[in-house]
């Protein structure tokens, strides 16, 4: 995603442009602030969490706030440089390369449809599974009832620019036990606050 979408978070107009064509704005400017369902959220990470792809880090921050230990992971240098203004802590970091504490995690939090990263979410659940403790969990945000799971091809443009195409998934809150199970987690419990879509995934103990 790159520079395109650290300008995004500045407020430069940007838009995700899919494979077939189709447009819509990337609404960046939504994750500097909080978001109805953040409390909802945020009451159920553990310390510590840590957050993925954490973007401008807007929870990462308020974790701090409440006195949670949290790290925020992001590949995108501007998205830390703002998590850290912000009062958060937070690295340049792709989840799936090495991430302190791994394993000891009691949260790992995958909001803001972060369970897309990649367009492979069972190769991104069984990750987080990884990184989290024996009996932690993960609290991953989700596609409404009656939304198809699917991946896209997608890229940012903004004018004559445009990135890399890269895989993005999109998964139904209908569909998560399936892959929970298939992710090696004991446990899956969707759920719902604020016409959000959530799910908590626990690991075995």
């Amino acid at each position: 995603m790159g520079e395109l979408y650290a300008e995004s978070l500045t407020g430069a107009a940007t838009e995700i442009e899919y494979a077939d064509g189709t447009r819509r704005p990337l609404e960046s400017a939504r994750w500097l602030e909080p978001i109805d369902g953040d409390e909802a959220v945020l009451a159920r990470c553990a310390a510590p969490t840590l957050d993925v792809g954490s973007g401008p880090g807007r929870l990462t921050a308020a974790l701090a706030r409440r006195g949670v230990p949290a790290l925020g992971i992001d590949i995108t240098p501007h998205a830390v440089r703002l998590t850290r203004r912000a009062g958060g802590f937070a690295l340049v970091r792709d989840v799936f390369d090495q991430v302190p504490r791994s394993g000891r995690w009691a949260t790992v939090l995958l909001a803001d449809g972060n369970i897309g990263i990649g367009g492979h979410p069972l190769a991104l659940l069984r990750r987080a599974g990884e990184l989290a403790r024996p009996g932690g969990e993960v609290l991953a945000e989700l596609e409404p009832p009656g939304t198809a799971s699917r991946v896209d091809r997608v890229r940012l443009r903004r004018g004559p620019a445009r990135g890399e195409w890269f895989g993005w998934a999109r998964v139904s809150v209908a569909d998560i036990a399936r892959l929970g199970a298939a992710a090696g987690f004991s446990s899956v419990e969707p759920w719902g606050q604020a016409e959000r879509w959530f799910a908590t995934l626990r690991t075995y103990a």
